[in-house]
């Protein structure tokens, strides 16, 4: 597809949104009441104004239905001071026989009871805060970005100072939520907020929402909201000068380099509040050693893959950043990218951050900013070259809950290195993405074009995609059509393929019976196509997925499917990447089928798990995979987890063949709300290692850690010691 055809669409977007661009009808709304004494967060609703305040009841089913009014009510009630908000909530239970699987904050809300509350302080339907508790009183927060339409619209990683405490009685619990204001941002003079809220009943099976939505669209979709009005208009925004320090002693041994290394290290972000709507975040000699371990992963495909972001310094905001281009095609930054570079032989390795900033935020009810500059280290011994990383986006709300997004990007070395290659001095990226997304729901979208620029390299190299998703209860309707220049490139981005065109559509059926123990069927259909566009627009890939899958009343669910590749090699390939091994030959393509059944249990239950097989043809020969993981939890202390994923490849001679295993055993152990001990290990044969992460966390004050983390690893295929070492970090916020 040329890049003129997909610009014929931009129209159709815009009309698209103006005609669905009327506001969302409010149909439940209640008042915050004005106090002067605050209430005690204890989680007792045994003071005056829970007795007075008004209450946001009548909650409607979500599952197993969403035409019903829930079986076991929720009160949620709200006062507020000029420096707090506070939640009352009082949630209906037939008796005290609560599930939760840890004590640990940002825990998982399908497999504990909890209830959740939405806020959109700008009243944009784009951005929001959510947060949640527990009946044991562990809380979880979130930021919401892209309207929160998807599952992957939040960042749990995002993490804010507020209370919260719970109580447990015979027949219901209650709970207190304390949350600051100046630990969110909101319009000054604010009268009301967007607000929902949502709860999970794990025992009894039921979800729950304040405002009736379909199943179709996620419970924390923004475009279906309440309102919560103020008595009096709130104040500014007041968010204080945070300091985060942080000191990191280290202690690692290198077998296979044969080093023994000591370090101690210090340094520390700050977080400053700009007006009512804006951040700057500043960081020196940031540390990101590994306190979080990244989830190992086979991969049988010729593609990277693409692993979320955890470091806190990114976190806020950061969909202004990363919500740009397309997380399959095309992402033009990922910040991933940063804090990490390829040796002179090719292996990925740490690559120190000296210092960095961050502006990001609203700058008005209509328009917002991100502006980020991050300077990394030189280190010559390894041919790593010193960048400095800049980023500037804007974004302009338009019509309801649409956004337009104008951005640059430049990555350049600040002097000359006799390993770099000129083509590698500098790559900058410009670009513009309209994200459409309608009042009622029904319609999402996203129109991008893209261009890269190198040294002696400024002609083409555009990225395009253009997607339109119908959506309704019954039925959602999706096509795409992307487009990637050969020479295109983004060294701060994800960028899986170029000098492509893809042609893409997706469609699924959802039915409801009205009686037993089914709760939906879907039937689903995916078929995405691929040209190379250097090669005369060659066709190279063709992926038809289809499955049917049928969800209970239980929550368990089970799915049976038949997938049908076609893959043109345009270079050898050996997908068991065995070393030395005998690659399938290129300009050769290659038709597969596979047919596949999958199932998952409640995950609220003690003993919970998944699996799935599947089975068929792979190349020029035969692939069978099992996968899946059994859990144990003796709630809510302790929570055992065993992960498989076994890949058996036959190929036919001289080809390789394979077993491979990954297995990845876990326990959670959480002692209180504020200790916890996470040990995970992590064997696989494709990447010859065994990893032992243990770490054990103490949060001694509020936003403030200390880690101790246990790291070993070993070859696999000859037993032997690869890697180990021993960290104690510590970080401490400071509010002024």
């Amino acid at each position: 597809m040329k890049l003129n055809k997909t610009l014929n669409l931009l129209a159709f977007f815009v009309l698209i949104s103006g005609i669905t661009s009327a506001q969302q009808t409010v149909d439940k709304e209640f008042t915050a009441k004005k106090i002067d004494t605050p209430p005690t967060i204890d989680g007792v609703l045994d003071e005056a104004i829970w007795k007075d305040a008004q209450v946001l009841t009548n909650f409607s089913q979500y599952f197993p239905s969403d035409s019903e009014i829930a079986e076991h009510q929720t009160y949620i009630q709200a006062a507020y001071t000029d420096t707090h908000l506070y939640i009352s909530i009082k949630a209906e239970n037939p008796d005290n026989n609560f599930v939760a699987s840890t004590l640990k904050r940002d825990f998982f809300g399908t497999q504990n009871d909890n209830v959740s509350f939405l806020i959109d302080t700008f009243n944009d339907g784009t951005n929001g805060f959510q947060f949640s508790i527990s009946p044991f009183g562990v809380r979880r927060e979130a930021l919401i970005f892209n309207g929160g339409n998807r599952r992957d619209s939040f960042n749990r990683t995002w993490d804010t100072k507020w209370k919260g405490e719970s109580k447990i009685y015979d027949t219901y619990f209650t709970a207190e939520m304390e949350i600051p204001f100046n630990s969110i941002k909101f319009k000054e003079n604010s009268t009301f907020w967007r607000f929902r809220a949502y709860r999970f009943n794990i025992a009894t099976n039921e979800q729950s929402v304040s405002n009736r939505i379909p199943q179709n669209l996620i419970q924390a979709d923004l475009g279906i909201m309440g309102k919560l009005n103020f008595e009096e208009p709130l104040g500014k925004s007041k968010t204080p000068i945070n300091l985060i320090p942080y000191i990191n002693a280290l202690t690692e041994n290198d077998f296979v380099g044969k080093e023994t290394n000591g370090s101690f290290k210090f340094g520390g972000d700050a977080k400053i509040a700009i007006g009512s709507g804006l951040n700057l975040d500043l960081t020196l000699n940031p540390d990101f050693s590994n306190v979080e371990v990244d989830r190992v992963f086979t991969n049988l495909s010729r593609f990277e893959f693409r692993l979320p972001e955890r470091r806190q310094f990114f976190i806020d905001n950061g969909d202004l950043f990363s919500n740009l281009g397309s997380n399959r095609d095309e992402t033009p930054f990922f910040s991933r990218r940063i804090g990490l570079a390829y040796d002179k032989d090719n292996n990925l390795i740490e690559n120190r951050i000296l210092a960095g900033a961050r502006l990001s935020g609203k700058i008005n009810e209509d328009w917002r900013i991100g502006f980020l500059n991050i300077q990394t280290a030189e280190d010559p011994e390894n041919e790593i070259a010193s960048f400095n990383n800049t980023m500037l986006v804007l974004q302009k709300k338009v019509f309801a809950r649409s956004n337009i997004n104008v951005f640059a990007i430049n990555r350049q070395t600040l002097k000359d290195y006799d390993f770099l290659e000129r083509s590698r001095e500098f790559n900058r990226v410009f670009g513009m993405d309209y994200q459409l997304a309608s009042a009622d729901t029904k319609w999402e979208g996203s129109f991008y074009v893209h261009k890269s620029i190198q040294p002696d390299d400024t002609k083409g190299n555009f990225s395009t995609r253009a997607s339109l998703s119908y959506n309704t209860r019954e039925w959602r309707i999706s096509n795409t059509f992307s487009y990637i220049d050969e020479e295109y490139r983004s060294d701060l981005g994800f960028v899986p393929r170029t000098g492509i065109k893809k042609a893409g559509n997706y469609i699924t059926r959802s039915f409801y019976p009205k009686s037993g123990k089914i709760q939906r069927y879907q039937l689903q259909t995916w078929h995405s196509m691929y040209w190379l566009t250097e090669s005369d627009n060659l066709f190279s890939d063709r992926f038809l997925r289809s499955s049917f899958e049928t969800t209970f009343k239980s929550n368990a669910k089970i799915e049976i499917g038949h997938q049908y590749d076609y893959t043109f090699l345009t270079s050898p390939f050996d997908p068991t990447r065995t070393s030395g091994g005998t690659p399938l030959p290129a300009n050769v393509g290659y038709h597969y089928n596979k047919a596949r059944i999958q199932y998952e249990s409640n995950q609220g239950k003690t003993l919970f798990g998944q699996f799935e097989v599947e089975s068929g043809t792979f190349y020029t020969g035969n692939s069978h995979s099992v996968q899946g993981s059994i859990g144990y939890r003796f709630q809510p202390w302790v929570e055992f987890n065993f992960g498989v994923n076994y890949d058996a490849i036959r190929l036919p001679d001289p080809y390789e063949s394979a077993d491979i295993w990954l297995l990845s055993p876990r326990a959670d152990v959480t002692f209180t709300k504020s200790l916890f001990w996470t040990t995970i290990f992590q064997y696989s044969n494709q990447r010859d290692n065994l990893g032992i992460n243990s770490r054990l966390q103490w949060r001694f004050a509020p936003l403030s850690d200390l880690y101790l983390v246990y790291n070993d690893n070993y070859f696999v295929n000859v037993f032997s010691p690869k890697y180990r070492s021993i960290n104690l970090k510590v970080t401490y916020r400071f509010g002024l």
